[in-house]
């Protein structure tokens, strides 16, 4: 009965504004399912230029022959390094700078929040940041992808905002019960912080899982590609080749390029899609509680 009476309220600009709505819902969703059809086609089936919503013949043959790749494989593992090994460090460089930010009564706090915050505005660019990279000769290495982005001001001002949002009465009730900086910091600071805490670990994965343009300049072993320079090859060079030279699975025949293309983005964007909806409670609650209360 209720659903009966919220469809006969509605006005005509309500169905205007759900008929929209789902036009632009169906344009989003068509490219991923289609792409997720084509991945799943069987090659025996598979014809070039068709639109497919479902696959004729479905099949896991151009995932297995991908999973089963060297080059597939080594971009994978460089990309779950720098994304696990990253965020750690991200974590680790962020929530300590944002935390000693708190503190004003430290000297040369307003030189450093200072410096912080003309970083919004201005940054060094690409070729001072690649001189560093390579003076310290981190060029081909993964290192390079972790330190050119352990943090950003944008980054530190959010989670400083945060922290300043937790009552000062904790830590001066934590330090007449005897606990130093750093057990304030690990006891009371960082249980309070786990919203902002999940928000930024899922940014930092997002960040490093997606790699892109810093792996693009600093490496140029493709057997240290990433995972995104791996599927970039696929899909806009257009060159499947590679890959299927690169098979472990020796006399089978390779699928059509299309299908291998369609399988390698599904797999590039399976693993933060299925961390994503764990994580997704705390953006709200973690960012808005950071920039509106700081």
């Amino acid at each position: 009965m209720n659903t009966k009476r919220k469809l006969g309220s509605m006005t005509p600009s309500d169905w205007v504004i759900y008929i929209v709505i789902g036009l632009i819902s169906a344009v989003c969703l068509l490219p991923f399912i289609y792409v997720l059809s084509i991945s799943f086609t069987d090659p025996a089936t598979y014809k070039p230029f068709a639109f497919y919503i479902f696959p004729k013949k479905w099949s896991l043959e151009s995932y297995r022959y991908i999973l089963s790749t060297s080059s597939f494989v080594n971009s994978l593992r460089s990309t779950v390094f720098i994304t696990v090994v990253g965020t750690v460090f991200n974590l680790i460089v962020t929530l300590s700078f944002a935390y000693g930010l708190t503190k004003t009564y430290v000297p040369g706090y307003r030189v450093i929040h200072t410096m912080v915050i003309i970083t919004l505005f201005f940054s060094a660019g690409t070729i001072p940041t690649f001189l560093v990279v390579r003076n310290l000769h981190l060029l081909n290495s993964l290192w390079a992808l972790i330190f050119s982005a352990l943090t950003s001001a944008w980054d530190i001002v959010v989670v400083r905002s945060f922290f300043m949002s937790i009552p000062p009465a904790m830590e001066e009730s934590a330090r007449i019960d005897g606990c130093t900086d750093l057990g304030v910091f690990f006891r009371i600071i960082l249980p309070l912080s786990m919203p902002v805490i999940a928000t930024f670990t899922l940014f930092f994965a997002v960040r490093h899982w997606n790699t892109y343009f810093n792996a693009l300049i600093y490496i140029s072993d493709t057997r240290k590609w990433t995972l995104q320079l791996m599927v970039k090859q696929l899909v806009i060079d257009s060159d499947a080749s590679g890959i299927g030279s690169m098979a472990t699975s020796g006399n089978d025949a390779a699928p059509p390029q299309e299908t291998m293309r369609m399988a390698s983005v599904v797999l590039s964007m399976l693993p933060i899609m299925c961390v994503y909806p764990f994580l997704q409670k705390h953006f709200a609650k973690g960012v808005m509680l950071g920039s509106v209360k700081g």
